[in-house]
């Protein structure tokens, strides 16, 4: 018993501490980050991960996501959306629901994944996301992943 506390309370420990340590407003919502984009003018980064599970991912944030050079970017260039597939962490059925049409809609396979979108409105007023690109673990640290990221978002 004291083993399935113990590592339940790790996990809840490691999924909230990757907001905590990244410094940044990483979005769960969506709709909450096209307004946002829109507003800034800004492309999406939508982060599919499996966080409390996923290996690669924990990698990527480690290396990446939690660096100063990361955060100095995402901060300038992208508005973040963590679209996370987890095993034990709770998120609401909407949460759910979301990712799991995002998952579908961008053929998601395999974690971690990396899609950068354009919120583009429609003319019934919805917002439809146009692809940039995609990526994932990338060795090389942070300036090979922002470099990879620079080259999707300008490609359009």
């Amino acid at each position: 018993m004291k083993t399935i506390i113990t590592a339940a309370l790790f996990l809840f420990i490691t999924s909230i501490s990757f907001a905590q340590e990244s410094g940044l407003k990483w979005h769960t919502d969506l709709n909450a980050a096209i307004k946002i984009a829109q507003k800034e003018k800004k492309p999406i980064m939508l982060f599919f991960t499996g966080s409390d599970w996923c290996g690669w991912c924990m990698k990527l944030q480690k290396e990446v996501f939690y660096t100063d050079e990361f955060k100095k970017w995402a901060k300038e260039n992208v508005v973040l959306v963590d679209v996370d597939f987890p095993r034990n962490n709770k998120q609401t059925q909407a949460t759910k629901d979301q990712n799991n049409l995002l998952q579908q809609q961008f053929s998601v396979r395999g974690y971690p994944t990396v899609w950068f979108v354009k919120p583009v409105k429609t003319k019934e007023g919805k917002f439809n996301l146009t692809q940039y690109g995609s990526t994932g673990y990338l060795a090389g640290g942070p300036e090979n992943w922002i470099n990879t990221a620079k080259g999707i978002i300008q490609e359009k």
